[in-house]
């Protein structure tokens, strides 16, 4: 399987039309940020799932290494990540929930996964994207009304999605890894 993901990888770094990354999906707290992204942002709604990305397509390009660091991880308990209220970025166009500052165990989860790797973003800022700026505009009335819902201070992820795009279309799950080791 890691040979095969190898040269899957290596191949989509050559035509650029393919990208992996690894994703943390929410699978509770998702009803009012789900709500928002098909309202707001229907376009990127389609294409993946409200989630965070644990670690990008770069930083991913030694396969074989990196699912072998996944399959190591063995938590005792979900990681649980906290988040802030909803902010505006790329001068206001996209709209995400990003992390509390600190928030140390995504970070000890990202050394985990990316262990062996050179080098990756140890800044990297786990968020949430609610409107993509890519495929949609936030306004300061749509921003009015998506400070109105209730949107989780707390969520908590126990599994990793290997993900693929092809050709800008929807992501594809390709493999999950249950991070939550059972003590018997």
């Amino acid at each position: 399987m890691i040979n095969l993901l190898n040269h899957h990888f290596q191949s989509s770094i050559q035509n650029n039309k393919m990208r992996r990354q690894l994703t943390l999906f929410l699978s509770s707290q998702n009803e009012e940020i789900e709500k928002i992204r098909a309202e707001f942002n229907p376009a990127q709604h389609e294409l993946i799932s409200a989630h965070v990305t644990l670690c990008r397509d770069n930083e991913i390009e030694k396969p074989d290494v990196v699912i072998h660091n996944i399959k190591t991880i063995s938590l005792v308990q979900p990681l649980i990540i906290e988040f802030e209220p909803a902010e505006r970025f790329e001068n206001g166009k996209g709209v995400l929930i990003p992390a509390r500052t600190g928030n140390q165990e995504f970070y000890d989860l990202r050394e985990k996964v990316l262990k062996g790797i050179q080098e990756f973003n140890k800044h990297y800022l786990p968020h949430i994207t609610l409107m993509h700026p890519r495929n949609s505009t936030c306004t300061d009335e749509i921003f009015d009304q998506i400070k109105k819902y209730k949107l989780p201070s707390m969520v908590t992820f126990d599994t990793i999605s290997l993900i693929e795009q092809t050709d800008g279309g929807r992501w594809t799950i390709i493999e999950q890894f249950p991070i939550v080791k059972s003590v018997l």
